[in-house]
């Protein structure tokens, strides 16, 4: 490629949307990723077993076939190999005791099931997702767009304007409650609350965190319309379309290019140098999809704003991740649990009190005694991620600590520099495992293999997985909307001209939604 008009740092789906949108308007975009493939979250590898594909991070696709993004492009994606897999049980949960919950994508049928656990309580989840359909305009628009833009403003104003003040006033207050709140004051069913509850980690946020009540409500609305959606064939023919379709429309893709920082000229982003000393001039503008330290520290060193280096030393991560991946001879037999062997996510929890305890102790630095544990069953939706008969499973554990002070079993032996090891990693593994193979007959001699990852293994993958934060920052509401990444953020301005900031750390956060990437892209 001769000069381009864009350089994007980073390959992840806010990087991919941004650089598809910018090339159907004809310009020249360069995407460079220091691994040695892009994806970012995203990767499809063989890591078990001969024949069995994993997606070792990221694997469900709801908030990118539900976005303004997949909207665009999903028909030329489409064009180049991208099918998704659906089941009609989207989630599920499973408690200790063998009770149990699914939901369908079959709104009367949810309404049934639910009420059948306790009267009124299928009512008021219809009410609860009903509501998310009748304000759909309002919360998708906050969600999901520019915030100090003109259209936002005549949102709210339009909307002031139809409720009146008060009643704008009155939902925008009800969107703070605590999921606890919202899940206590709502169900009767401690089933029905243990469905919801695990959910509100996949937003970054705990059950006692304001505002989780409404994403897990935007959540319950998601994985009824639209399920909850993998790749065919891995998140890999994902990232094949993209590459595809960004190469089709003039831009290009280099790999093993690490960016080691942005080159200025009079306070404007001019291009980027490699660590390789090779640099590599834009027309136009330099975007990032990083996080604040990488951006604010390695990216610009001492030419960062000094506002901005400050505000990036108070910025906080959360939680870190936790995943394992199993190769099964055979497809689980859920324990005295009929139908759950569709379920495309499975929450294994106590319940709402387990996931706050658990949430808790994470966030104290302590190994959960009993973690939730999210079981993706892929092979349910595409039988083509294993040979016939046999099954994987996709295990994520949303409350692990980024720096480990001790155990709340009193059983594993913290290291003395807090960092995960293997031995750790794999003695953590083991716990999760044993809750497994307490709802699945003959687990134990089902395995074929088993491969783990900590949070320091997330890291060393992709530095923008912090601590192994996947959400790239703690998403607490004065983390989000206007004040993400900072206080005084900009839709994805920064202090310095024609450099831009994009990807989970940045509004509308966490997610495969590309909504950052769409909505500069849009901008620009």
């Amino acid at each position: 490629m001769s000069q381009p008009d864009h350089i994007i740092v980073g390959s992840g789906i806010n990087a991919l949307v941004c650089a598809a949108m910018l090339g159907a308007k004809g310009a020249k975009v360069l995407v460079l990723e220091r691994n040695d493939r892009i994806g970012g979250c995203m990767r499809t590898e063989a890591i078990t077993a001969l024949g069995f594909i994993h997606d070792v991070m990221a694997t469900t696709f709801v908030l990118f076939i539900t976005s303004p993004a997949f909207a665009a492009l999903g028909g030329d994606l489409a064009r180049h190999g991208l099918e998704f897999c659906h089941t009609g049980t989207p989630t599920g949960v499973l408690r200790p005791d063998g009770s149990h919950a699914v939901l369908s994508t079959n709104r009367a049928a949810n309404i049934a099931a639910l009420n059948a656990f306790a009267a009124g309580d299928g009512d008021r989840h219809a009410d609860d997702v009903g509501g998310i359909e009748r304000n759909a305009g309002l919360l998708f628009g906050l969600l999901g767009g520019s915030l100090w833009s003109y259209p936002t403003a005549k949102l709210l104003a339009g909307d002031a304007w139809r409720r009146g003040p008060r009643g704008l006033a009155a939902f925008l207050g009800e969107a703070l409650v605590p999921a606890r709140a919202w899940l206590e004051s709502t169900y009767q069913s401690e089933t029905i609350r243990a469905l919801w509850a695990p959910w509100v980690l996949h937003a970054g946020l705990g059950p006692e965190d304001t505002f989780s009540g409404q994403i897990a409500k935007v959540i319950a609305f998601a994985l009824e319309a639209a399920g909850a959606p993998i790749v065919k064939g891995g998140a890999k023919n994902l990232l094949a379309a993209f590459e595809a379709l960004i190469r089709e429309r003039g831009g290009d893709i280099r790999t093993g290019a690490d960016v080691a920082s942005i080159v200025q000229i009079n306070g404007r982003a001019t291009g980027v140098r490699l660590a390789s000393g090779e640099i590599i001039t834009a027309n136009k503008n330099v975007i990032c999809s990083v996080t604040p330290t990488q951006l604010y520290g390695r990216l610009l060193g001492a030419d960062a704003p000094k506002a901005d280096v400050e505000a990036t030393r108070k910025y906080r991560y959360g939680k870190g991740n936790f995943q394992i991946h199993y190769a099964l001879d055979k497809p689980p037999v859920w324990r005295g649990s009929e139908g759950l062997d569709k379920v495309a996510l499975l929450h294994l929890t106590p319940g709402l009190d387990g996931v706050s305890k658990a949430c808790n102790e994470a966030a104290r630095g302590m190994l959960p005694e009993v973690p939730t544990i999210c079981v993706g069953q892929p092979h349910a939706l595409d039988p083509s991620r294993c040979p016939e008969g046999k099954a994987i499973l996709w295990l994520q554990l949303p409350e692990a600590p980024r720096h480990i002070k001790g155990d709340a079993a009193g059983t594993l032996q913290a290291p003395a520099d807090g960092q995960w090891n293997e031995a750790l990693r794999e003695a953590y593994a083991d716990r999760a495992e044993a809750i497994l193979a307490s709802h699945i007959d003959g687990f134990e001699d089902s395995v074929i293999g088993r491969r783990a990852y900590s949070p320091a293994d997330l890291e060393a993958m992709n530095i923008n997985l912090v601590g192994g934060d996947p959400y790239g920052g703690s998403s607490t509401l004065d983390q989000s909307f206007l004040w993400r990444p900072f206080k005084t953020s900009r839709n994805h301005q920064t202090g310095i001209k024609n450099l831009y900031h994009i990807g989970a750390s940045t509004h509308p956060g966490a997610g495969l939604g590309g909504g950052s990437g769409f909505l500069l892209a849009g901008r620009l």
